[in-house]
């Protein structure tokens, strides 16, 4: 391989752009995680992260990537055989789905098109349906990180209330914790799946479940089995700041820097930027002609936007043009949008300047990969963001 001089352009929907503040951070040598300095570290940002999530309940952090939140999520709030209701909104509701089956439990799936977010009217639907109250959870990707469709939480929360039904809520988080808008407690959401790597900007390793009273009862009935993900262990431990097994120490200090960082902007200042960002990689997509997946306006991410490549033309071929011509990595589509889509990651540590790159790398790709499109998108997104800086 030849050498390329300035920086590698990571927009794949995450992991994201780790800042240099955090990589710091994470350099500090390793400390006792038994000793009264961990515990202070431990405290700080078990407390500091419940704003994060909007929620005055506890928060679980555990060494794994956001798959093993999902799992905690099914195995300590439901027992063998029970149902749930989940919505296949993409690759990673699917891939939650999967799981499900797998612990043994029986997933009541929604279809979509994987252009949509879970359909509240279709949830509410099922749950009047089900009069003996056989679903115990219902499951929902807030952003589905394959598509670039954020679901509408609050409205599925006021769908499960009008059915009248008693099932938690599970929300996965993991590409829009600390990126969109998300108020656990306000939407009785139960529990909140997140992970590092995205809008925490921390490289992967480590993943939350938030949990609300009503989950934290749940959890003392649930007969699935547990050990490594059991909230009661961690619990126990956290109360001092410590973990029941050996953390993830050199993440907890760079988790605790990304605390600052995001308190530093304002959770609010964050959450338009990336919304702001989000508007001009679509106007930049609608200028050349080109397609976002997401069909419905009110579902648009502010984290990623997912782009369709006109027929007979394969979205791989050009993510492959423009990292070996510009070093800049795109995300890929997964499942049955292989080589359909790819997608622009616009969140994390990110700013006007970044976007610009991205999106004049797509461009000049677009070109050379020979896909048809119209010039001028770097330019229309340019335009919108000298005007709503």
């Amino acid at each position: 391989m030849t050498y390329a001089s300035g920086r590698h352009f990571l927009q794949i929907p995450g992991p994201t752009n780790v800042p240099d503040r955090v990589l710091r951070a994470m350099a500090k040598p390793t400390i006792d995680h038994r000793g009264p300095e961990f515990g202070v570290l431990g405290r700080e940002v078990l407390s500091e992260l419940k704003p994060i999530f909007k929620t005055s309940s506890p928060v679980i952090i555990y060494p794994a990537s956001g798959t093993g939140a999902w799992e905690a999520a099914l195995v300590n709030t439901l027992s063998p055989g029970d149902n749930v209701l989940m919505c296949e909104t993409g690759q990673f509701a699917t891939l939650w789905q999967q799981m499900a089956t797998r612990l043994g439990l029986v997933p009541q799936l929604i279809p979509t098109d994987w252009r949509r977010g879970a359909d509240p009217a279709g949830i509410e639907a099922h749950l009047r349906e089900d009069r003996k109250h056989t679903i115990k959870a219902v499951c929902v990707v807030h952003n589905e990180t394959s598509t670039g469709v954020a679901s509408r939480i609050s409205e599925v929360r006021k769908a499960i209330d009008r059915a009248g039904h008693p099932a938690l809520l599970l929300v996965d988080t993991i590409s829009s914790l600390a990126s969109i808008d998300f108020r656990m407690d306000e939407w009785g959401v139960d529990v909140t799946v997140g992970g590092s790597q995205k809008g925490l900007m921390l490289p992967p390793g480590l993943s939350f479940n938030a949990i609300s009273p009503k989950a934290l009862a749940a959890s003392k009935t649930a007969k699935l089995p547990r050990s490594f993900w059991a909230w009661d262990d961690m619990l126990a431990a956290n109360k001092n700041g410590y973990f029941p097994y050996t953390p993830g120490t050199n993440l907890l200090y760079g988790l605790r820097e990304a605390i600052a960082m995001l308190n530093e902007e304002g959770l609010e200042h964050v959450f338009a930027r990336h919304t702001r960002h989000a508007e001009a990689t679509r106007r930049a997509v609608a200028a050349w002609e080109l397609e976002v997946l997401c069909a419905n306006p009110a579902e648009y991410s502010s984290s990623l936007t997912a782009v369709l490549v006109p027929e007979g033309h394969n979205a791989d071929k050009l993510r492959h043009v423009i990292l070996e011509s510009f070093d800049m990595s795109l995300g890929m589509g997964l499942g049955k949008l292989a080589g359909k889509i790819f997608r622009i990651g616009h969140l994390g540590h990110f700013n006007d300047l970044t976007l610009a790159g991205t999106l004049a790398g797509v461009e000049m790709g677009l070109a050379l990969a020979e896909i048809p499109h119209r010039r001028g998108g770097t330019q229309a997104a340019l335009d919108f963001l000298c005007t709503s800086a």
